[in-house]
Parts: structure tokens; C-alpha cells; sequence
């Protein structure tokens, strides 16, 4: 789920520059970068931070000037929340912009539609200038909202597509970029691809694969698993507690059965077997109900979507195999051997006192 989200906004590698922020677009070799057979595409961008105003409302974004062969590789048209997929109009040649669904509702935005867009105002920040009293220390320019985009929650409250033509006149920028983003075929990896990419650059350049960039992202989705497993183990041991209660109230009321049974010739074995396989039997049956509920949970999910993530509006995702099922299995077994053999072996060695 986590590689779904933050894989179709972002591009399989990024290319930046080494200690810069921007870097002149004639400082690539265009031709050898092309002539690398497992990369699919590559778009030139440029990333800022801006203001955008509508009427009274005030918001910081961050505007993505990309060309438009870019939509396609990020399947806009599937994450289309309202409007289209274009950044010119070719009979009026107006520059529009995509923006995210979360965005646009904080700046109060009428949704787009081919007769009607909204128009925001852009402020971007001049570069290398003194702040005097009197001087605007930003780029202004009109934007028409053609689209609304719905991907993830980072970029549904932060971002805005605009043609990089677009924002390279706002920005005052010639043929500075600050980004480079490929796409590499289906067939290879993004690592493989990395490292040809690097040695064609130089060191100039930083080539990040989108694992790279989202790390945090990642790494924390590959970690939840242990924490939930950690709880998992932590609230069976509070729930244990349960058990050591049951089974002391058996044996505080059938003390006078055992020491019937005993005059009978049963041993303190015998004793200790029957109260140690009655804590199994209490805790196999939660285990093996436990587990049939929780896989039929999972079936329903499976096959009906019960449960839909909010934002991108996509069903939680679930996963059966093997290996879950044995480690649950297994370790709440152990726990109930542990938490049936010593409340018993306890409460016997009392009575023995």
C-alpha cells in the first residue's frame, strides 16, 4: 500500500544537484542520458515553495513546474479528482494548473469544469535580492485550475502542477532546473538503472531511487510489522491474567474434589495435569476462535473492500500467508503453556504448604 501511494506520484529516480538547489540544464548531457536503454522517459522540473491566494485565503505550496509528458507517467487521469489533464489551452493558449484535492478545499476552490475555472493568484519568492521597505519581494502571476488531483496525503495537501514553460516565466528563470525525473521500463530495477545514470552524470549530480527519497516512509511501513506484533504479544500477556484468575477460582472451589480424588490414590501429578490441560483448554479455544475470526475479518475484507482508507479512497489492504498465521499460532501457544504451568505449579506448592 505504502509503495502504491508514494510510488505513482513520484518519479522511479530523481536526479539533483550536488549542493545546489538549481543547476543549468546544459550541465546534462541529454544525448547519453537518452541513449541508457532501460530508461523510459525523463521530465525536466523545477520545485518551489510559493503563496497561493484565493480571495482571502492564504496557503504555503509547493508549485511543480514539470513538462507535460509527465502526466502520463504518473497516470493522472486515474487520481483525476475534478476537471482535466492539460496545462494549455491551444485556442486561448492560458496556462492552467493541477492542484491537490486538500489544497484546494483549504483555499475554498470551486471544483473545475470545462466551462468554469478557479483562478488563483501565485506569489514565489525573488531570488538574490535585498529586502527593502517599499519592494516586493515576490513573483506574482495568475493561475486557472484545470484539474484536482487525489494521490496521497502529502501531495493532496501540498502540491500544484504547472507547465514548466509557466513557471520558468514566474520564477524568472532561463534554463535552470532543479529536478530531473525518470522513469525507468517495467523490466529493470530502480537500483540498476541508479547506478548507469550516476556514472553518466558525474558528481556533480545526487541520483536518488524513490526508495531513497520516501527512506522514512518505508522504513517506518517495514517496522509497523514488528510493533504490531510486539502489541499483539503484550496484550495476550494482560489478557493471560484472565487466565491465572480462572483458573485460581477453579481450584479455590474444587479444593474438596481434589482432596477426594487424593484419598482415591491421585497423585500430585495427577493434580497438576488436570488444572495444567484445563488453562490449555481455556486458551486453545480463544486461540482457535481467535484465529477464525480474525481470518474471516480478513477474507471480508479481501473480497468486499469493507474498509476504504480515507484520501485516496482505496480499500485497506490485507495480505494472508503461512508464515503470519504460524508465528501468531506459535507464540500465543507458548505464552498459554507458560501462563497454564506456573499459576499451577504456584497454587500446588501452596497447598503443599
Amino acid at each position: 500500500m505504502i509503495e502504491t501511494l508514494y510510488s505513482e506520484f513520484d518519479a522511479d529516480i530523481t536526479i539533483v544537484a550536488n549542493k545546489r538547489k538549481t543547476f543549468d540544464e546544459r550541465e546534462i548531457d541529454w544525448k547519453k542520458l537518452a541513449a541508457i536503454p532501460e530508461l523510459k522517459s525523463y521530465s525536466k522540473v523545477i520545485e518551489e515553495i510559493v503563496v497561493l491566494r484565493h480571495e482571502k485565503k492564504w496557503v504555503n505550496a509547493t508549485l511543480i513546474g514539470v513538462e507535460q509528458n509527465y502526466l502520463q507517467t504518473i497516470d493522472l487521469q486515474q487520481h483525476l479528482w475534478a476537471g482535466n489533464t492539460t496545462f494549455e489551452d491551444l485556442k486561448t493558449s492560458e496556462s492552467y494548473g493541477i492542484i491537490g484535492v486538500d489544497l484546494f478545499k483549504k483555499l475554498d476552490g470551486i471544483m473545475p469544469t470545462e466551462d468554469e475555472q478557479e483562478r488563483l493568484i501565485i506569489y514565489a519568492p525573488k531570488r538574490n535580492i535585498k529586502i527593502r521597505l517599499g519592494k516586493n519581494p515576490f513573483y506574482t502571476q495568475p493561475v486557472f485550475i484545470a484539474g484536482v488531483m487525489n494521490y496521497n496525503k502529502e501531495v493532496n495537501e501540498d502540491k500544484l502542477l504547472w507547465s514548466l514553460a509557466a513557471t520558468r516565466d514566474l520564477l524568472n528563470y532561463t534554463s535552470e532546473l532543479t529536478h530531473v525525473y525518470v522513469q525507468v521500463k517495467s523490466d529493470f530495477t530502480n537500483d540498476q538503472v541508479k547506478e548507469k545514470i550516476q556514472s553518466a552524470l558525474g558528481s556533480n549530480f545526487q541520483v536518488k531511487t524513490n526508495f531513497e527519497k520516501n527512506e522514512l516512509i518505508f522504513q517506518t511501513s517495514k517496522s509497523e510489522r514488528m510493533v504490531v506484533i510486539i502489541i499483539m504479544i503484550f496484550i495476550f500477556i494482560l489478557a493471560s491474567f484472565n487466565l491465572i484468575a480462572s483458573l485460581t477460582m477453579l481450584y479455590i472451589e474444587k479444593k474438596d474434589n481434589i482432596s477426594s480424588l487424593e484419598s482415591f490414590g491421585l497423585s500430585r501429578k495427577g493434580v497438576f495435569q488436570i488444572f495444567f490441560f484445563e488453562g490449555l483448554l481455556i486458551s486453545g479455544i480463544g486461540i482457535i476462535a481467535g484465529l477464525f475470526v480474525g481470518y474471516l475479518v480478513c477474507f471480508l475484507q479481501m473480497q468486499f473492500s469493507l474498509l476504504i482508507i480515507p484520501g485516496p479512497n482505496i480499500p485497506f489492504p490485507i495480505n494472508i500467508t503461512i508464515s503470519d498465521f504460524l508465528l501468531v499460532f506459535f507464540s500465543v501457544s507458548v505464552l498459554s503453556v507458560l501462563f497454564s504451568y506456573f499459576p499451577t505449579k504456584i497454587l500446588l506448592r501452596q497447598r503443599g504448604n
